[in-house]
């Protein structure tokens, strides 16, 4: 008899943020289900995932991936992400780095109107020499929410870990949130780990020195948004890709730029 599947609420710290009533009437197989990724040592394996309505519809659908990766050893993992869709849009991800290998991500969340997208990643390193770096930048306005829930584990004997990841948000218009939930949790004494959060509006002053050399302000603020998504794909060598997932978010946003 198969064990009987309990929806989360928002009492469940991995779940703090979010929309647990977008996942009402959802198939509970559905939700349980896991994609598994395993990461031969010494290869390298590269993904995408986009998250983002065609044309000009709008999902209100629960969009929800969650991801179980084993990076084996000296093996690398490249994971890049656009959530763009859905009432509730979510992409998890449990990720296993065995010693000398390594994990790279970058996230981009987007939404208006009464929206929910998040990253929640849970990186384990329990083997020596590994490294991780994860990247996530969030643009709403409206009633939109981005979330960011990164924990990284260290194991006692993991020693030489050098993990990093970096949240920045920015919101577009009064009313939006974002939110950061950095989790460190570090048992061995030679390690490098850092976190970093920011949220705010549009740099001011950047627009500015645009509009003072003759930038018309409709450019300078999709200049900056360009940017400050690009962060998140600078670790994408295959441009044609990073292109792609940059037309995605800049495509959603359109609109409010």
């Amino acid at each position: 008899m198969s064990e009987a599947i309990i929806l989360p609420t928002r009492k469940d710290e991995a779940w703090r943020y979010s929309n647990t009533d977008a996942l009402s009437g959802m198939d509970l197989g559905t939700f349980d289900q896991w994609h598994d990724i395993d990461v031969a040592e010494g290869e390298t394996f590269r993904d995408t995932i986009v998250i983002a309505d065609e044309g000009d519809a709008v999902s209100d659908a629960t969009e929800l991936r969650r991801l179980r990766i084993n990076v084996r050893k000296n093996a690398t993992c490249e994971i890049f992400g656009v959530i763009a869709s859905g009432r509730l849009g979510r992409v998890e991800m449990v990720v296993l780095v065995e010693e000398g290998g390594h994990f790279e991500f970058g996230g981009v969340t987007l939404g208006g109107r009464d929206t929910t997208r998040e990253f929640v990643t849970r990186i384990a390193h329990d083997h020596p020499n590994a490294t991780s770096n994860q990247v996530v930048r969030g643009v709403h306005w409206g009633q939109g929410t981005g979330n960011f829930l990164g924990r990284i584990d260290v194991a006692r004997d993991a020693q030489k870990v050098d993990a990093k990841q970096d949240f920045k948000g920015l919101l577009l218009e009064k009313g939006a949130s974002v939110n950061s939930v950095p989790q460190l949790e570090i048992y061995a004494d030679d390690v490098k780990c850092a976190h970093g959060a920011t949220v705010g509006q549009l740099d001011e002053q950047a627009r500015y020195y645009m509009a003072a050399r003759g930038l018309p302000p409709e450019t300078a603020r999709k200049l900056l948004v360009r940017a400050f998504l690009g962060d998140a794909f600078v670790a994408l060598e295959d441009e044609e890709e990073s292109e792609r997932l940059m037309d995605v978010a800049l495509g959603k946003l359109d609109k409010h730029l």
